[in-house]
């Protein structure tokens, strides 16, 4: 009885770690989004973004779609710049310097805030 509690605890904490969001900051670019690193000449659409150094996983991040969620401003000209949420796919590389987690095509950004905010803090999941 104990073994089959302590086995259930365990599969719940594992599963509550893979639904678990990591955090970070979205920015915005502007077309055209092609070409990209990822998929050339290739179009994706507009419900795309490009990755950081923290999820560019050296192009492992190429087609992995991830859910991003605005949680609240990175600074005062736009106290409430949230929305809600947007599903993307991962199509390009923002180079080391880029100013954000996660650089949202423009379409995908306005989903989630208020473009005039121009970078936002956010929760996202693969």
């Amino acid at each position: 009885m104990v073994k089959t509690i302590l086995l259930a605890a365990v599969t719940l904490l594992g599963l509550a770690s893979l639904a678990a969001a990591d955090t970070g900051t979205a920015t915005f670019y502007t077309p055209p989004y092609v070409p990209s690193s990822c998929y050339g000449y290739q179009d994706k659409g507009v419900m795309i973004a490009a990755a950081s150094d923290v999820i560019w996983d050296n192009r492992a991040a190429c087609g992995r779609r991830y859910s991003v969620t605005c949680t609240g401003p990175t600074n005062q000209g736009v106290p409430q710049p949230c929305r809600g949420s947007v599903v993307v796919t991962i199509v390009d590389y923002c180079p080391a310097g880029c100013a954000g987690t996660i650089d949202l095509s423009q379409e995908a950004f306005a989903i989630i805030a208020d473009p005039n905010a121009g970078k936002v803090q956010i929760e996202y999941h693969q």
